[in-house]
């Protein structure tokens, strides 16, 4: 019986991962325990896009305003976000890109893609403390969803090409690490029959 308690691990690897999921999957939780595993750094679309805030010298609410209004800021994230897939995926070294669209993002530059899930109650549950409603994340969810449909012809409901889908209402937060832990150890590219293919993406 897991007691829920974390221990300090070492992953031994070189995988470029991508994780992805809707807000309250527990993508944060797990990239920063990977990261940590892995001794590698970890980039999510969340810090992209405090980046760009503060380049253009915009507070986090005045550039969300902004994206509402045009496509130029999910344009900017998701290439940014792609210029790191591109250069991590040439590099040999461990890393993690986080985002809703990392998977897609990266394309086959990535060496295993993870999907993480949740019931709707059980997210809203785990983000009641965070600013967000449920109204809002309901309303984002969808408006995202239309974007990517509208932008790139994305089907974010298509989870074919993902090689890991964790429901993470089953697991503890430890167990889950422990899953996608075991996935990454005991990948053998020798063994790796193929991956699904992914469509291109062009921000």
């Amino acid at each position: 019986m897991s007691t829920g308690a974390t221990t300090t691990v070492e992953i031994d690897t070189t995988l470029f991962i991508t994780v992805s999921g809707p807000p309250g999957c527990g993508a944060t939780t797990l990239c920063e325990r990977l990261a940590d595993a892995m001794g590698c750094p970890y980039v999510s679309g969340g810090e992209v896009f405090r980046e760009i805030a503060e380049d253009r010298d915009m507070s986090l609410n005045q550039l969300t305003a902004k994206a509402d209004e045009s496509d130029e800021i999910d344009r900017a994230i998701d290439q940014r976000l792609q210029q790191i897939a591109e250069k991590w995926g040439m590099a040999n070294k461990p890393f993690i890109l986080e985002s809703r669209l990392a998977g897609w993002l990266a394309g086959e530059r990535a060496d295993l893609r993870i999907w993480l899930d949740a019931p709707e109650d059980v997210r809203l549950e785990r983000i009641e403390e965070r600013i967000e409603t449920e109204a809002e994340m309901r309303v984002r969810e969808v408006s995202e969803a239309g974007r990517y449909e509208s932008y790139y012809e994305i089907d974010i409901g298509d989870r074919e090409f993902y090689d890991l889908h964790v429901n993470t209402a089953r697991w503890s937060k430890e167990s889950v690490f422990q899953l996608v832990r075991t996935a990454l150890e005991e990948y053998d590219p020798d063994d790796d029959e193929g991956a699904f293919a992914t469509p291109d993406v062009n921000p």
